[in-house]
């Protein structure tokens, strides 16, 4: 099956220059193999990696001696095991990671990544398909069209992949029959209509035996459309981008000495020149372009994924998560956002927690709200959920703490595409799209007000500041803040209880006592903290707040230095011993679900401002140390 016009040996031995110099002008093709479990998207790869001698001779026969040993096809060589690198891979079978393989024909190269097959391994298929212009789409001609492969080809065309193969593959198995080949097409295009995929090539093949890899296959004399490689090497490449305006998120500001100033990124879309005009967002400042700087010297002009340091005609701020962008055609700046969401973690979606939102190079802090919806991969449904679980695909609305530049993901991948990571482990959770703006993030605009919060605190001879008890029910943070706030305010201070109980009176009184609704307890209580901290009063919190996460968040509402964590640290068995209100005998036999302590997790502070423990001192002693604390810190102004 092998063509001989896949050896590039001669020109290698006559004339190494040249055949560099052709390598080098060759277009690269990026593609993926995806699909159900077992579906022999791995033994593809090897067979194309073979077939385009791209194995080296120690790698031949390693692969003989391991095909022997481990491989699934008797004494034959099993090609998937050039792809399949982990240990658990190779003892079932299966793809597991994300494998990268090169290779190359005289007609073009070749980067294609092996994606997993099982459903719990979603998220690695997604990030094979982020960069990919092309989706193999493996199905099993015994099996047909099965649950992965609609999620895989329903996330390909979500990730914007144009050119989809649907490659139906062990003909050998269903001895070559065309009215199966031609059943399984019928089968896949009634589902590709029905998600918006108006285009696919189907091709018969057995990646095993070889047929219609690299050349038409005498076993199938009924198929005579291209044969895979044939596809590959003439599918279109690239997109408009390079025809669309100049954009370029800044990487780093390139500043060697006193007398340059440069900013650094890979251009993302257009081109640009030396006075060019171009704008800095978010700001929205504009200069115009003095000198585009390379390792090998300047450019008269520089276009689509070049890496490059520009320099401006004037100083203006700039650094990097900022875009520099064409002056006269601005992608939008917002801060709100509908996005499509694919959940990649074990933990559900916390709606209203703090994510970091890395997209291209800015990253900030996003909550993502409730979604509207969740999308049955198998009938293409919209079905209510509260939340979103390792695999789902939703739609949500996104808020960001600060404006952020970007392009809807249809237009633009670098603009549009989006992670979310936790920000107490780093784990990537989800990989996002954003659709468009919301309308009111463009109408809303802060108010400038003439009384600061410095004149506020100035009036009342105090610092603002938050005083945060937390810590178990029946730790005694109620009484230790009550305590504290009847001193400072004999003290003369100006000051707010904002206790948890009695918030949820009013304010949280529609919030129950799941976790997603403890976040947006404690988040509402922030804002409003906040704002009485811009008031220049001395706020003091008493909630449970059970997760460090949601604690942080409202850290970072306040300048450094306002916020004091408290932890009024009672072992379980001491609170539970006191049980003032009964809850832990209620929680106990059933009767209150999502109890902290009991049946919800409780998170205690790693390094808390101040630490009261109460089985050594009372409340009193407490109160007296917390205000003896704070008296310390602010003596020159209190």
């Amino acid at each position: 099956m092998t063509d001989s016009s896949y050896r590039p040996d001669a020109l290698i031995a006559s004339d190494i220059s040249a055949y560099l110099e052709q390598h080098q002008s060759k277009s690269l093709l990026r593609f993926i193999t995806c699909g159900s479990v077992d579906d022999g998207k791995s033994t593809l790869i090897g067979r194309l990696l073979y077939d385009s001698k791209m194995i080296l001779e120690d790698q031949l026969a390693a692969l003989e001696a391991d095909s022997k040993r481990v491989g699934t096809q008797g004494q034959e060589i099993d090609f998937a095991l050039l792809v399949d690198g982990l240990a658990a891979e190779r003892e079932q079978g299966i793809t597991i990671d994300v494998a990268y393989r090169f290779f190359a024909t005289e007609k073009r190269k070749f980067i294609v990544a092996d994606t997993p097959g099982h459903e719990q391994y979603t998220r690695n298929m997604v990030t094979g398909a982020s960069t990919a212009d092309l989706a193999v789409i493996l199905i099993d001609a015994r099996k047909g069209v099965l649950t992965q492969t609609r999620r895989h080809s329903f996330l390909a065309h979500l990730i914007g992949i144009r050119h989809i193969v649907l490659a139906v593959n062990k003909m050998d198995l269903v001895g070559y029959d065309r009215a199966t080949f031609d059943a399984i097409v019928a089968d896949y295009r009634a589902f590709a209509d029905s998600i918006g995929i108006t285009d696919f090539t189907a091709i018969p093949i057995s990646g095993f035996k070889g047929d219609n890899i690299t050349g038409p296959s005498a076993n199938t004399p009924w198929y005579a459309s291209p044969s895979l490689i044939e596809h590959l090497e003439t599918v279109p490449v690239g997109d408009d981008a390079a025809a669309r305006p100049f954009r370029m998120p800044v990487q780093w500001v390139n500043r060697p000495n006193l007398d340059f100033r440069g900013f650094a990124g890979t251009i993302a879309s257009g081109s640009v020149k030396p006075g060019d005009a171009v704008r800095i967002l978010p700001s929205g400042r504009t200069s115009k372009v003095a000198r585009i700087v390379t390792y090998d010297g300047d450019l008269a002009e520089a276009g689509r994924d070049q890496s490059v340091t520009l320099t401006l005609a004037d100083e203006v701020d700039c650094s990097r998560g900022d875009v520099i962008v064409a002056a006269d055609a601005p992608p939008e700046v917002a801060d709100q956002f509908q996005a499509t969401i694919v959940w990649m973690d074990q933990e559900e979606l916390l709606p209203g927690r703090a994510y970091w939102l890395k997209l291209g190079t800015q990253t900030v802090s996003a909550t993502v709200q409730p979604p509207r919806h969740v999308i049955c991969v198998n009938t293409m449904a919209e079905l209510s959920a509260k939340t979103l679980a390792l695999n789902d695909i939703g739609v949500a609305e996104v808020y960001t703490d600060r404006p952020i530049v970007f392009e809807p993901y249809a237009d633009s991948h670098d603009l549009g595409g989006f992670i979310l990571i936790d920000k107490l482990t780093n784990a990537t959770v989800a990989a996002g799209m954003l659709n468009f703006a919301l309308r009111r993030a463009q109408n809303v605009h802060w108010q400038a007000l003439e009384i600061t919060r410095e004149a506020h605190a100035a009036q009342k001879g105090q610092h603002p500041r938050l005083l945060w008890f937390t810590g178990l029910s029946g730790s005694g943070k109620s009484t230790i803040a009550n305590l504290v706030e009847k001193k400072l305010h004999a003290l003369g201070k100006h000051s707010f209880l904002l206790d948890g109980d009695n918030v949820r009176h009013g304010l949280n009184k529609d919030l129950g006592f799941s976790d997603a609704d403890r976040v947006e307890n404690i988040r509402r209580v922030g804002e409003v903290a906040k704002l009485m901290c811009d008031a220049g009063l001395i706020v003091l919190t008493a909630f449970i707040s059970p997760f460090r996460a949601e604690r942080e968040l409202v850290r970072r509402m306040l300048p450094e230095g306002e916020f004091f964590e408290i932890f009024v640290d009672t072992p379980l068995e001491e609170a539970e011993r006191r049980d003032v209100k009964g809850l832990y005998k209620k929680a106990r036999a059933g009767e209150i679900a999502n109890f902290t302590g009991i049946s919800s997790p409780y998170e205690a502070p790693m390094t808390p401002e101040i630490r009261i423990d109460t089985q050594s001192m009372t409340p009193e002693a407490a109160a007296d140390l917390v205000v003896e604390h704070i008296l310390g810190i602010w003596s020159p102004v209190l």
